[in-house]
């Protein structure tokens, strides 16, 4: 009775659910532009890779999804960033991590942080979407995972429409680590809802290695 009152929709085509669906229908997860990243890992072949070569050193460049605009994939971060999706970006984070567990990537990071919002930002939205997929993706792994740890001291606009060099100046200088004896010595995979220029998960990265992390891999759940 409640499903024919209130009928649980796809987040991604705003379609009806079925019984054993979640969130996701059966077409879309057919249809969702999955990436191959992850089997070509640290090469030449991997064109996520390549984004960082010659700016911060990366060892894995992970997405689960390519980005379409005005695609299922938008609508998915719409509704996980603007419509309090929360459990949105855990089902995607479980089911990557499950799909990099296999190709045993587990092995390769010690600790799995994501990209923080500013606290004015956090305390607006209610929670912040890069730590939903985060958590997802520590529970599939079993690699710890830890939500506070990098910090943004600055609330910086928005990187939507700016160029790169004004994405990278956006974020210049506005992430701290506030426990650098959690990421000391460890291979850390940092984590973050959309790459485009790279620019916002560069300069986490170029945080966590001052404060002495051995190694930076990036993990997010679209590319364009």
């Amino acid at each position: 009775m409640l499903s024919l009152l209130f009928p649980q929709v796809c987040y991604a085509c705003d379609g009806a659910l079925v019984r054993g669906e979640k969130f996701i229908c059966t077409d879309c997860n057919i249809k969702l532009p999955y990436t191959d990243y992850h089997v070509h890992g640290a090469t030449a072949l991997n064109p996520l890779q390549q984004r960082f070569w010659g700016k911060v050193p990366v060892r894995f460049a992970f997405s689960y999804l390519h980005f379409r605009s005005k695609g299922r994939v938008q609508r998915l971060l719409f509704k996980l960033k603007y419509k309090g999706a929360q459990e949105l970006g855990e089902f995607l984070g479980q089911h990557y991590g499950a799909l990099l567990f296999d190709h045993q990537y587990a092995s390769q990071f010690d600790l799995i942080l994501p990209v923080p919002l500013h606290k004015l930002k956090l305390r607006k939205r209610g929670f912040n979407q890069s730590d939903s997929f985060a958590k997802g993706l520590a529970e599939a792994m079993q690699i710890p995972w830890r939500g506070n740890v990098l910090e943004r001291t600055v609330n910086t606009s928005t990187q939507t429409r700016k160029n790169r060099l004004d994405r990278w100046q956006n974020v210049e200088q506005v992430f701290q680590v506030r426990q650098p004896d959690q990421v000391k010595g460890k291979r850390v995979l940092l984590v973050d809802d959309v790459l485009t220029t790279g620019a916002t998960l560069e300069a986490c990265a170029v945080a966590l290695l001052k404060a002495g992390a051995a190694e930076i891999s990036v993990a997010t759940i679209a590319a364009a």
